[in-house]
């Protein structure tokens, strides 16, 4: 296996595939890189070189007991993309993995390390409801994630990709069961206390000022239809933060689109990637 070892000795499983301008794909929780699988081949096919890696306490990495926040996860990918040599690279991140291109771009990005980012229902700015926040989810909604992962880790990974995730419980969705068990798949391979504190990481970090110091190209695509993190309080806010920000939204859609229509989001990032 292809494994970069950290600071901490925690070790960072990837897949680095094929030749050309490097697109490294960052999951979402409690994921791993195998979410990836449809644009990983596809743009292979395009003549990329494709790099997903697990998330430390994800998939094959090491189930972490600290670092799951993220600055280290951001420091992780900073390792690793120096381990790899990158430049030029574009960063593409669902979900969790939005946060976590968010704050690597803003923070280790320069250099001509980046040259663009993608964000796909993605988790910035913050997701909590505050104050400063009034559109957020409540903390009790994240509350009942922890609950739920203590209480019956593995029920709970198939209650989410079989409900809300992938819009499979809205009337006429086509339900694939390969789908909903590959994402328990992966959730079962990560380790529970690295994937319950990254329930924290993912929906308390304000990745406010880390958009606004973003440089480069970023394009936010959303579902108008996420169940998970609602429009109006990420992608919407998002793009009004970002100097070089598009903002492409697809009515209907849920959270889980790049599996679900992966044809249309693959052709829409492949279109921002040659622009």
């Amino acid at each position: 296996m292809s494994i970069v070892k950290m600071k901490d000795g925690t070790e960072i499983f990837y897949k680095d595939w094929g030749s050309g301008q490097p697109l490294v794909f960052h999951h979402g929780w409690p994921l791993s890189g195998d979410d990836w699988d449809a644009q990983m081949m596809f743009f292979l096919s395009k003549g990329f070189r494709v790099i997903a890696h697990d998330r430390r306490g994800h998939g094959r990495s090491s189930q972490t007991f600290s670092g799951n926040e993220m600055d280290t996860y951001a420091a992780d990918v900073a390792a690793l993309a120096s381990h790899l040599d990158l430049k030029n690279a574009i960063h593409i991140g669902h979900s969790t993995g939005g946060g976590e291109v968010t704050r690597y771009v803003a923070q280790y990005g320069g250099g001509g390390r980046v040259a663009k980012a993608v964000l796909i229902g993605a988790v910035p700015p913050i997701m909590v409801k505050s104050e400063r926040n009034p559109g957020g989810l409540p903390l009790e909604v994240f509350d009942g994630f922890r609950a739920a992962v203590v209480a019956n880790r593995a029920q709970f990974y198939v209650d989410v990709p079989a409900g809300p995730f992938y819009g499979f419980n809205r009337a006429g969705a086509k339900v694939s069961q390969g789908v909903i068990d590959n994402w328990w798949r992966q959730g079962m391979a990560g380790g529970i206390k690295a994937q319950y504190d990254c329930i924290k990481a993912f929906s308390e970090t304000d990745f406010t000022q880390d958009l606004q110091r973003i440089e480069v190209p970023t394009l936010v695509m959303h579902g108008d239809d996420d169940q998970i993190v609602p429009i109006a309080d990420s992608a919407l806010l998002s793009a009004k933060l970002l100097k070089k920000g598009t903002l492409k939204i697809y009515p209907g859609l849920p959270h889980g689109l790049c599996t679900t229509h992966p044809d249309t989001v693959n052709a829409d990032l492949l279109a921002f990637i040659q622009s």
